[in-house]
């Protein structure tokens, strides 16, 4: 049996998973003792946009994306997220058997990557997948469904038409979930790192592909463009969840990092 290893748990979230519950029961604390708008309970999506740092800076971002998801309660979960380690050309789907998550493994959904990697021609790069932007979803995945199943694909040097009918194809099945993993723009200071991630979150809001190009800096802008068009194409509509930086956390104004969450429901 091979496992897609961890490879951030103790760094980007804690291997204990007892201090992650506590994270999460504090991040759902705060969203329970004040109201959003819309309620978190009237949202029913099978596809959000995650961030993917630290837990201690982005997990209350992506925590909203999947309390919401929990709303529709999926079998099956596809992870997308960009290579930050190494180059590749395309994408690359993990072909193991099971993914480790402080709170036991979850298992690969052989079938439907299977058909992925021969539908859309995609190959399995193991170096690829040592990637935390998908990583870093998999407790949230494990934490909130427990027996869900789960792909992970990592995408490198891709157009995102391609990945936006792997996306259609995911969404075909109403059991299916996709989760698009990105931050936002990386180390500028808070007024200028507002102002081009304000630009992220118009082009998702608007569903505006060309916005997206004059000036978004997220590291996974291939996805959000990918996410943007298949929710065009699929009548699905966007909400944000959440904005917020690394600024709310280490009042680092300086060397800010930017992260956003938002679902897409049916019209």
């Amino acid at each position: 049996m091979s496992k897609r290893k961890a490879s951030v748990m103790g760094s980007f979230y804690p291997a204990n998973p007892d201090e992650i519950k506590k994270m999460f029961k504090y991040f759902n604390r705060i969203l329970d003792e004040n109201e959003t708008k819309p309620p978190l309970s009237s949202i029913g999506t099978n596809a959000v946009i995650v961030p993917h740092a630290g837990y201690v800076y982005s997990g209350f971002s992506a925590n909203m994306a999947y309390r919401v998801l929990g709303n529709f309660k999926p079998k099956s979960a596809v992870v997308i997220g960009p290579s930050h380690k190494i180059y590749i050309k395309g994408s690359s789907i993990a072909e193991y058997d099971s993914f480790e998550t402080p709170f036991g493994d979850l298992q690969i959904d052989k079938e439907l990557t299977k058909t992925l990697k021969e539908r859309f021609d995609l190959s399995f790069i193991p170096s690829a997948h040592q990637e935390h932007s998908t990583e870093v979803q998999m407790p949230f995945l494990k934490y909130y469904f427990g027996d869900i199943k789960v792909v992970e694909l990592v995408y490198g040097d891709e157009n995102p038409q391609n990945l936006k009918n792997i996306i259609d194809f995911i969404l075909q099945d109403s059991q299916n979930a996709v989760i698009i993993s990105t931050d936002l723009s990386h180390f500028h200071d808070i007024e200028y790192a507002n102002m081009i991630d304000s630009i992220c979150l118009e082009g998702v809001k608007h569903l505006d592909v060309a916005k997206l190009h004059r000036g978004c800096e997220a590291c996974g802008k291939i996805g959000l463009e990918a996410m943007v068009l298949s929710a065009r194409e699929n009548t699905l509509k966007p909400i944000l969840l959440d904005y917020r930086t690394s600024a709310d956390i280490n009042h680092d104004r300086q060397r800010v990092v930017g992260y956003m969450s938002a679902a897409f429901v049916k019209e």
